[in-house]
């Protein structure tokens, strides 16, 4: 047979009493305030905490917990109380509120005691229970939430921070990590914390919420513990609300997980590489704290030197470009017990969202592959040369920047002539006509650090090349180069009319001439007309308008006359 709660056997016994118009056999009860919840009752054995005011039937008081400052401690049912209160105080839970009438033979008894209590007075107590244990209780720990994943849980020697709230069994709260604005952190299992709280943190995950609820002896005990802004009384039970953000272990070392890699990686980043990457930063109970997306700017370092965390220089070596991953770094691989002003708590924990973009060494050169190269090749571009080509420039992400489809002409430039990038320059060399190829240039020989208009700094650049065609050119300060060697006497060839003197129109006549048949060659990419008449005045010296004998040489004369006056 189901039998009911001890409190109600006491209220169903102590109705009783008010049957009869006698003395006084046995205690009345009024329980005049019931929470709402009481998952316990005071039994036999039980240590209770409460506070309590006592009266005479006129009214007159003649005791008070609260007039002490302090409540009440005992140990109910083995005749440390008056036999009244030991009944009296059975079956109530935390937070009730009870009047109990103790008659004179459960109370002093015809004795009284002292001054202070006459003979044969009936008492009446105003109780209002704080607290209950047993010397067999254990620490409760009741789950509020629980995340879906759960990779790792609390051990001993681990390190931990976590929120909290304290407060006594009845909703005193004497303690909280929230109003101090930062966690609580500690090590488990090595006797930093109080025995409660060690036991009742073990287990957690990141993100749980637990209620811990511990006896006076695997808390404070008899002594209660007392600083500026906290009070715990003797032998009191403690509640606490804990909310667990962070936990590692100091021997832990960074992990990666969720790792992505593009299909083909054909060079790994190394120690002395310089990096650009995306992330998304955020505490192990996912607190954002940065982001490169949110500046819209990649984070570019070089790895492997020292100049990122320790974490973070080894998590990003041995990577691929295209590589995502996320990356776990624990405090002492980051920045430790001091954390960064109010962004990184001390001895925080880090996980880093990771997307590779790029990655070069100082020392590489531009990466050429032929990917269609015409069967007949008879000649290859150099320096000097007119080239017209396509392209198509991207980063290494896939990130479109420019195309020569774009405009209506293929991009002309004369190699050599420091009209494009150094990698660019270097890769449209050797190329023959209708050949196509794919080159990538590191920063150094492309926009470095500082990148320019739609190129990011220290970009590396990847380049889809088509040579359209190009024309052989001529030596940096020439205009015109003899492709056979010059006629014996130049000048009598140059007078067409036998005069003696040629002018521009005579001279524009005789160049053409020469590169119609082959023999020479002007400056290609430039206007013919105005490099002919370019030419002619640096060969008309005294400037009358014509050429005579004396006046025409050779600019690899001229140069040799230069270099043997700066030698006298």
């Amino acid at each position: 047979m189901r039998l009911p709660p001890l409190s109600a056997l006491l209220n169903l016994a102590f109705l009783c009493v008010f049957c009869s118009t006698g003395p006084l056999e046995d205690v009345v009860i009024d329980r005049y305030h019931i929470p709402l919840v009481c998952p316990r009752e005071v039994t036999l054995g039980d240590h209770v905490r409460y506070h309590y005011n006592g009266s005479f039937e006129d009214g007159k008081k003649f005791d008070s917990s609260h007039d002490r400052g302090y409540p009440f401690s005992g140990l109910v049912g083995i005749g440390r109380l008056i036999t009244g209160m030991d009944r009296g105080l059975q079956g109530m839970c935390v937070n009730e509120r009870r009047k109990i009438i103790v008659p004179p033979h459960l109370a002093y008894g015809s004795l009284g005691a002292g001054s202070v209590i006459p003979p044969d007075a009936t008492l009446y107590f105003d109780v209002h229970m704080l607290d209950i244990w047993n010397i067999e209780d254990k620490v409760q720990i009741h789950t509020l939430y629980k995340p879906a994943e759960c990779n790792r849980t609390v051990e001993s020697s681990d390190f931990v921070r976590y929120h909290y709230n304290g407060t006594l069994l009845d909703g005193t709260e004497f303690d909280s990590s929230h109003s101090r604005g930062h966690t609580y952190d500690t090590y488990i299992g090595q006797d930093w914390l109080i025995k409660g709280m060690d036991e009742g943190l073990i287990g957690m995950c990141v993100g749980e919420r637990r209620s811990i609820i511990m006896p006076p002896f695997l808390a404070y005990g008899e002594q209660g513990f007392g600083v500026t802004g906290t009070k715990i009384p003797p032998n009191a039970s403690l509640m606490f609300d804990v909310l667990l953000l962070d936990l590692h272990n100091p021997k832990d070392d960074i992990t990666i997980d969720s790792k992505k890699s593009p299909e083909s990686c054909t060079r790994r980043s190394v120690a002395g590489d310089y990096i650009r990457y995306h992330y998304n930063a955020t505490l192990l109970d996912g607190t954002p704290f940065d982001s490169s997306y949110s500046r819209n700017q990649t984070y570019n370092t070089y790895i492997g030197m020292g100049y990122v965390i320790a974490g973070m220089d080894k998590a990003l070596q041995g990577l691929c470009i295209g590589d995502r991953m996320r990356v776990t770094v624990p405090p002492h691989m980051a920045y430790g017990e001091t954390g960064v002003d109010k962004i990184i708590p001390g001895s925080a924990v880090l996980v880093f969202d990771v997307h590779v973009i790029d990655f070069h060494n100082p020392k590489d050169n531009v990466e050429v592959t032929t990917t269609f190269k015409p069967e007949s090749c008879n000649d290859t571009t150099q320096t000097d040369d007119l080239v017209r080509y396509h392209y198509n420039c991207s980063l290494l992400d896939g990130t479109q920047l420019f195309s020569s489809h774009d405009y209506k002409n293929p991009q002309e430039i004369i190699l050599g002539a420091n009209k494009v990038i150094d990698g660019l320059d270097t890769a449209l060399h050797g190329m023959c006509a209708g050949e196509r190829r794919v080159a990538i240039v590191p920063p150094h020989l492309g926009h470095g650090e500082n990148g320019a208009r739609g190129v990011p700094g220290s970009a590396v650049l990847h380049f889809e090349l088509e040579l359209v065609d190009f024309k052989k050119g001529v030596p940096n300060g020439y205009l015109f180069v003899w492709l056979r060697d010059a006629p014996e006497n130049l000048f009598e060839a140059m007078d067409l009319d036998k005069n003696g003197e040629v002018p521009l129109e005579e001279f524009s006549t005789f160049i053409k001439n020469q590169v119609d048949n082959g023999i020479g060659r002007l400056k290609p990419g430039e206007d013919a007309e105005a490099n002919i008449k370019d030419m002619f005045v640096n060969q008309d010296r005294d400037k009358d308008g014509r050429i005579v004998a004396e006046e025409l040489k050779l600019k690899t004369d001229e140069d040799a006359e230069k270099v043997r006056h700066e030698e006298l």
